[in-house]
Protein backbone atom coordinates (compact mmCIF):
# COMPACT_ATOMS: atom_id res chain seq x y z
CA UNK A 1 0.00 0.00 0.00
CA UNK A 2 1.15 3.33 -0.70
CA UNK A 3 2.64 5.13 2.43
CA UNK A 4 2.63 9.12 2.62
CA UNK A 5 4.58 11.36 4.97
CA UNK A 6 4.96 14.90 6.38
CA UNK A 7 7.82 15.45 7.94
CA UNK A 8 7.72 18.28 10.08
CA UNK A 9 10.72 17.03 12.96
CA UNK A 10 11.96 13.81 14.22
CA UNK A 11 11.78 11.07 17.35
CA UNK A 12 7.45 11.21 17.39
CA UNK A 13 6.39 9.45 14.85
CA UNK A 14 2.32 9.33 14.24
CA UNK A 15 0.78 6.94 11.99
CA UNK A 16 -2.99 6.60 11.58
CA UNK A 17 -5.03 5.39 8.34
CA UNK A 18 -7.53 7.64 6.03
CA UNK A 19 -9.60 6.18 3.44
CA UNK A 20 -7.50 2.78 3.46
CA UNK A 21 -4.13 4.93 3.37
CA UNK A 22 -1.79 4.44 5.67
CA UNK A 23 -0.16 8.16 7.10
CA UNK A 24 2.95 8.30 9.24
CA UNK A 25 3.44 12.17 10.55
CA UNK A 26 7.37 12.80 12.25
CA UNK A 27 7.62 15.97 14.55
CA UNK A 28 10.92 16.86 15.29
CA UNK A 29 11.72 18.80 18.27
CA UNK A 30 14.78 21.74 17.52
CA UNK A 31 15.97 24.27 19.87
CA UNK A 32 15.49 27.39 18.52
CA UNK A 33 18.97 29.03 19.70
CA UNK A 34 20.50 26.38 17.23
CA UNK A 35 18.52 27.77 14.49
CA UNK A 36 19.32 31.22 15.40
CA UNK A 37 22.96 30.56 15.55
CA UNK A 38 22.97 28.94 11.71
CA UNK A 39 21.41 31.65 11.11
CA UNK A 40 24.10 34.49 12.01
CA UNK A 41 26.67 31.82 10.55
CA UNK A 42 25.31 32.00 7.49
CA UNK A 43 25.39 36.08 7.30
CA UNK A 44 28.82 36.49 8.55
CA UNK A 45 30.41 34.29 5.85
CA UNK A 46 30.96 36.49 2.37
CA UNK A 47 29.69 35.61 -0.31
CA UNK A 48 31.81 33.37 -2.34
CA UNK A 49 33.17 35.03 -5.49
CA UNK A 50 30.89 34.40 -9.30
CA UNK A 51 33.19 32.52 -11.41
CA UNK A 52 34.66 34.68 -14.34
CA UNK A 53 32.85 34.75 -17.55
CA UNK A 54 34.86 32.34 -20.06
CA UNK A 55 36.28 34.14 -22.99
CA UNK A 56 34.65 33.87 -26.26
CA UNK A 57 35.78 31.88 -29.15
CA UNK A 58 36.75 33.55 -32.60
CA UNK A 59 34.71 33.05 -35.33
CA UNK A 60 36.74 30.76 -37.32
CA UNK A 61 38.08 32.56 -40.40
CA UNK A 62 36.32 31.58 -43.55
CA UNK A 63 38.24 30.49 -46.50
CA UNK A 64 37.68 32.09 -49.99
CA UNK A 65 35.22 30.22 -52.00
CA UNK A 66 36.72 28.23 -54.67
CA UNK A 67 35.58 28.67 -58.69
CA UNK A 68 33.80 25.46 -58.57
CA UNK A 69 31.84 27.23 -55.67
CA UNK A 70 31.70 30.13 -57.42
CA UNK A 71 30.30 28.53 -60.69
CA UNK A 72 28.00 26.56 -58.92
CA UNK A 73 26.76 29.35 -57.19
CA UNK A 74 26.31 31.13 -60.08
CA UNK A 75 24.44 28.29 -62.23
CA UNK A 76 22.17 27.83 -58.89
CA UNK A 77 21.47 31.63 -58.71
CA UNK A 78 20.59 31.68 -62.73
CA UNK A 79 18.16 28.40 -62.18
CA UNK A 80 16.40 30.61 -59.26
CA UNK A 81 15.61 33.48 -61.34
CA UNK A 82 14.59 31.51 -64.44
CA UNK A 83 12.15 29.43 -61.50
CA UNK A 84 10.73 32.95 -60.47
CA UNK A 85 10.68 34.46 -64.08
CA UNK A 86 8.63 31.39 -65.12
CA UNK A 87 6.55 31.30 -62.05
CA UNK A 88 6.01 35.05 -62.88
CA UNK A 89 5.04 34.46 -66.75
CA UNK A 90 2.67 31.99 -65.46
CA UNK A 91 1.27 34.52 -62.81
CA UNK A 92 0.76 37.27 -65.87
CA UNK A 93 -0.58 34.71 -68.34
CA UNK A 94 -3.36 33.77 -65.88
CA UNK A 95 -4.07 37.27 -65.06
CA UNK A 96 -4.23 38.09 -68.51
CA UNK A 97 -6.25 34.88 -69.34
CA UNK A 98 -8.92 36.29 -66.39
CA UNK A 99 -9.34 39.84 -67.59
CA UNK A 100 -9.91 39.47 -70.77
CA UNK A 101 -12.40 36.83 -69.41
CA UNK A 102 -13.80 39.32 -67.25
CA UNK A 103 -13.77 42.21 -70.44
CA UNK A 104 -15.86 40.05 -72.11
CA UNK A 105 -18.18 39.06 -69.63
CA UNK A 106 -18.53 42.96 -68.66
CA UNK A 107 -19.27 43.35 -72.68
CA UNK A 108 -21.76 41.17 -73.11
CA UNK A 109 -23.69 42.46 -70.16
CA UNK A 110 -23.33 46.16 -71.39
CA UNK A 111 -24.48 44.49 -74.54
CA UNK A 112 -27.96 42.93 -73.29
CA UNK A 113 -28.30 46.36 -71.01
CA UNK A 114 -28.03 48.11 -74.19
CA UNK A 115 -31.01 45.75 -76.03
CA UNK A 116 -33.07 45.55 -73.49
CA UNK A 117 -32.95 49.55 -73.22
CA UNK A 118 -33.37 49.41 -76.75
CA UNK A 119 -36.09 47.11 -77.31
CA UNK A 120 -38.00 48.93 -74.09
CA UNK A 121 -37.78 52.24 -76.16
CA UNK A 122 -39.01 50.41 -79.21
CA UNK A 123 -41.56 49.19 -77.74
CA UNK A 124 -42.69 52.69 -76.09
CA UNK A 125 -41.88 54.50 -79.61
CA UNK A 126 -44.56 52.04 -81.05
CA UNK A 127 -46.98 52.28 -78.84
CA UNK A 128 -46.92 56.31 -79.49
CA UNK A 129 -47.20 55.66 -82.90
CA UNK A 130 -49.81 53.57 -83.31
CA UNK A 131 -51.45 56.18 -80.65
CA UNK A 132 -50.68 59.22 -83.19
CA UNK A 133 -51.86 56.97 -85.90
CA UNK A 134 -55.40 56.14 -84.28
CA UNK A 135 -56.14 59.56 -83.57
CA UNK A 136 -55.18 60.65 -87.29
CA UNK A 137 -57.33 58.05 -88.57
CA UNK A 138 -60.04 58.83 -86.21
CA UNK A 139 -59.83 62.79 -86.83
CA UNK A 140 -59.15 61.93 -90.95
CA UNK A 141 -62.07 59.52 -91.07
CA UNK A 142 -64.38 62.47 -89.18
CA UNK A 143 -63.37 64.24 -91.56
CA UNK A 144 -64.23 62.54 -94.38
CA UNK A 145 -67.60 61.95 -93.06
CA UNK A 146 -68.67 65.45 -92.82
CA UNK A 147 -67.32 65.64 -96.24
CA UNK A 148 -69.38 63.09 -97.75
CA UNK A 149 -72.48 64.04 -96.08
CA UNK A 150 -71.74 67.62 -97.07
CA UNK A 151 -71.11 66.31 -100.62
CA UNK A 152 -74.13 64.17 -100.65
CA UNK A 153 -76.52 66.82 -99.65
CA UNK A 154 -75.12 69.01 -102.49
CA UNK A 155 -75.81 66.16 -104.67
CA UNK A 156 -79.20 66.07 -103.45
CA UNK A 157 -80.18 69.91 -104.06
CA UNK A 158 -77.73 69.30 -107.52
CA UNK A 159 -80.11 66.51 -108.87
CA UNK A 160 -83.23 68.00 -107.44
CA UNK A 161 -82.06 71.36 -109.41
CA UNK A 162 -81.36 69.35 -112.69
CA UNK A 163 -84.90 67.60 -112.67
CA UNK A 164 -86.88 70.89 -112.33
CA UNK A 165 -84.68 72.89 -115.25
CA UNK A 166 -83.07 70.00 -117.46
CA UNK A 167 -85.74 67.29 -117.03
CA UNK A 168 -84.47 62.94 -117.51
CA UNK A 169 -85.86 60.12 -118.79
CA UNK A 170 -86.44 56.31 -117.54
CA UNK A 171 -87.86 53.33 -119.31
CA UNK A 172 -87.81 49.46 -119.84
CA UNK A 173 -87.49 47.21 -122.31
CA UNK A 174 -88.08 43.69 -123.33
CA UNK A 175 -86.77 41.26 -125.73
CA UNK A 176 -88.16 38.48 -127.87
CA UNK A 177 -86.86 36.70 -130.67
CA UNK A 178 -88.36 38.61 -133.01
CA UNK A 179 -88.76 42.21 -131.56
CA UNK A 180 -87.57 44.62 -129.22
CA UNK A 181 -90.28 46.37 -127.55
CA UNK A 182 -88.84 50.09 -125.41
CA UNK A 183 -91.20 51.94 -123.31
CA UNK A 184 -89.56 55.47 -122.30
CA UNK A 185 -91.08 58.20 -119.90
CA UNK A 186 -89.20 61.55 -120.33
CA UNK A 187 -89.63 64.14 -117.45
CA UNK A 188 -89.04 67.64 -118.87
CA UNK A 189 -89.62 69.94 -115.78
CA UNK A 190 -93.27 69.23 -114.88
CA UNK A 191 -94.81 67.85 -118.04
CA UNK A 192 -94.01 63.42 -119.18
CA UNK A 193 -93.53 62.14 -122.32
CA UNK A 194 -93.93 58.12 -122.51
CA UNK A 195 -92.71 56.67 -125.69
CA UNK A 196 -93.98 52.55 -126.56
CA UNK A 197 -92.26 51.58 -129.97
CA UNK A 198 -91.43 47.99 -131.03
CA UNK A 199 -88.54 47.15 -133.21
CA UNK A 200 -88.50 43.86 -135.30
CA UNK A 201 -85.55 42.20 -136.01
CA UNK A 202 -84.86 41.40 -139.84
CA UNK A 203 -85.45 37.27 -140.07
CA UNK A 204 -82.48 35.86 -142.55
CA UNK A 205 -83.13 32.96 -144.30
Amino acid sequence: MPQTGLLIGAFRPLTFKKDGHVCQIVIEDLDETTLVEEREKKKERPPSPSPSPAPKPHPPVEAPPSDKELQAIKIQAWWRGTLVRRTLLHAALRACIIQYWWKQKLAELLEKKRRAVLDHYAQQKWAVVRLQSWVRMWRVRLRYCRLLHAARIIQVYWRWHNCHTRGFFRGSYELTASQLGLELEIFLGSQVCRITDCIPFPIKN
